[in-house]
């Protein structure tokens, strides 16, 4: 192998870009002089990643509300295959965003260029029909989650377990102190983080329920401290809607620094998605909640497969968290389940040793494991 590669990578939100980020971080050990472009953001830029359009272009919410910029994001798609087939690079990586991903790379596959996607789709969970996609679009998945690969391998579907990446990036005992002291917060202070969603779809539907639970809290025990960590393009909008529903609260809010707020927090009140991990991850009590169109609900109602949501309960296999949706995620119901967790401190201690041994099983160096695996398919 030479000291250089050339590949091309799509993630698609927040989530996705501090994946990759990561990811890239172990790929540049192994190529020093990696050149990676195509869509990405700030994670991936910090690795010398070369964005021909930002990840927020990809940064949809729902069913309906993808159907809105369905004509954007399509020509981008196209745009990029027609780029990447003039000029191949070595191995495209897909990391998550799907609905975008597969039909990519369904195209450079068969055309000859490897690709490999990085995050699988939960086809354990909702839309199992997406493998038979997977098949004709992947030349190998890597897998966040040990079971994951046996999946594959029943449809013939080169996969390797991973680990996640967050999982080597995150403590296993929090630093709970240091964030407190980072983000100004009282080191005896009972302290809720409110984590809406990192798409501006999300922050509408979820964030006023969260700060009016927020003003719910603050009136039940005014000694509470809030903090929520912003995605810096939509501090503007959750301002606006803070100002709006809960101007007396006390929520400070901060541009990014998301870990240190789950650091530092006692619970979070948080939106499903890989969020929820990262909370686990810090072994943080938490209330998991999420809201979309009416119409997109019904929709994802009738591909579930399973009775979570969450990935810790998911990870777990069982309610360990609670999980307040659509109908059900009103203020008070958030207030009283955010309540219940800093009342019963036994509760929350069971909680993070379950959360430790979920962590130890996750973390076996995602970056080397991931590159062993790509090397492999780039040698085939």
């Amino acid at each position: 192998m030479t000291d250089s590669l050339r590949l091309a990578m799509v993630a698609g939100e927040a989530s996705g870009d501090l994946l990759a980020g990561l990811l890239m971080r172990g790929l540049k050990r192994r190529w020093p002089d990696l050149h990676a472009a195509g869509i990405g953001g700030p994670r991936m830029a910090e690795q010398g990643f070369e964005a021909w359009w930002p990840h927020s272009k990809l940064s949809v919410h729902g069913y309906i509300e993808a159907l809105k910029h369905i004509r954007e994001i399509l020509g981008i798609r196209n745009q990029l295959a027609k780029r990447l087939l003039s000029d191949p690079p070595r191995v495209f990586i897909g990391v998550d965003a799907p609905d975008f991903n597969l039909g990519l790379e369904a195209r450079l596959k068969a055309a000859g260029v490897r690709t490999v996607h990085f995050v699988s789709p939960s086809i354990w969970a909702w839309r199992a029909e997406r493998i038979f996609k997977i098949a004709q679009s992947v030349d190998h998945m890597l897998c966040l989650f040990p079971f994951e690969p046996a999946i594959y391998a029943r449809q013939g579907i080169p996969a390797t377990y991973v680990g996640h990446p967050l999982a080597d990036a995150i403590p296993l005992q929090p630093p709970r102190a240091a964030a407190r002291a980072a983000l100004g917060l009282p080191p005896d202070a009972q302290v809720v983080a409110l984590l809406p969603g990192s798409r501006k779809a999300e922050v509408e539907y979820i964030a006023p329920a969260l700060a009016r639970a927020a003003a719910l809290l603050r009136r039940e025990r005014p000694g509470l401290a809030f903090i929520l960590p912003a995605v810096p393009g939509l501090r503007t909008r959750i301002d606006a809607i803070l100002a709006r529903e809960a101007p007396d609260a006390g929520i400070r809010v901060f541009d990014g620094r998301s870990h240190e707020a789950l650091a530092a927090c006692d619970v979070t009140l948080i939106a499903s998605g890989t969020a929820t991990l990262e909370a686990a991850l810090f072994k943080r009590p938490m209330v998991i909640t999420y809201a979309m169109s009416a119409l997109s609900w019904q929709l994802m109602k009738r591909k579930r497969l399973q009775a979570w949501v969450g990935l810790p309960n998911i990870l777990c296999e069982d309610f360990v968290v609670p999980e307040l949706l659509q109908h059900d995620a009103t203020p008070r119901a958030l207030a009283l389940a955010t309540l219940a967790w800093l009342d019963d401190p036994a509760r929350s201690a069971t909680l993070s040793a379950r959360f430790l041994q979920l962590h130890e099983q996750l973390r076996c160096d995602t970056a080397t494991r991931a590159t062993d695996a790509i090397a492999k398919v780039l040698q085939a």
